[in-house]
């Protein structure tokens, strides 16, 4: 899908249709080339800002099956990325942490990434740069809105083509 090269005039049908392609190329263009999943990547940075949680509530939040959650933290564990602790609060339930590895190989992905686009973004002019910081100060506050909406309100299906 191609736009004008000016925002003056599109619709919010456009502007949403141009919002979510740069989203899904930004996904694709960030991937780990080392070979680490954009899932596998989400749910270490979710354990990172959440803490520990348990298996069920991690694959609901991902939005994944709970028999795929459970082979991702196999491989997770596997590779010392993040461990099984007992809940304090119930001896009984298991829940799924980040480790100290974990925590250094997303800083690690961090600083590779936001090199990478600090790369990028010196190819633009001082204008294109101030436009495209002004359009993420607008952006940014309305995709997290998205991202915390309940799901409840997104719809039955969601569209991640």
């Amino acid at each position: 899908m191609r736009y004008k090269s000016g925002v003056d005039g599109m619709q919010p049908e456009e502007i949403a249709g141009a919002l979510a392609e740069v989203a899904r190329a930004v996904i694709r263009g960030l991937e780990d080339r080392r070979g680490m999943s954009f899932t596998t990547a989400s749910t270490l940075g979710r354990l990172e800002r959440e803490g520990p949680v348990r298996l069920t509530v991690l694959a609901t939040a991902e939005g994944v099956a709970q028999p795929s959650m459970t082979q991702l933290v196999q491989r997770l564990e596997n590779q010392g990325l993040a461990t099984r602790v007992s809940d304090p609060g119930d001896g009984r339930v298991t829940l799924v942490a980040i480790t100290d590895t974990g925590r250094e190989v997303l800083a690690e992905r961090r600083r590779e990434r936001n090199a990478r686009l600090a790369r990028l973004l010196a190819t633009l002019s001082e204008d294109e740069r101030r436009a495209l910081g002004s359009a993420m100060q607008t952006a940014l506050p309305l995709v997290r809105r998205m991202v915390d909406e309940p799901a409840r309100h997104r719809g039955p299906q969601h569209d991640t083509a």
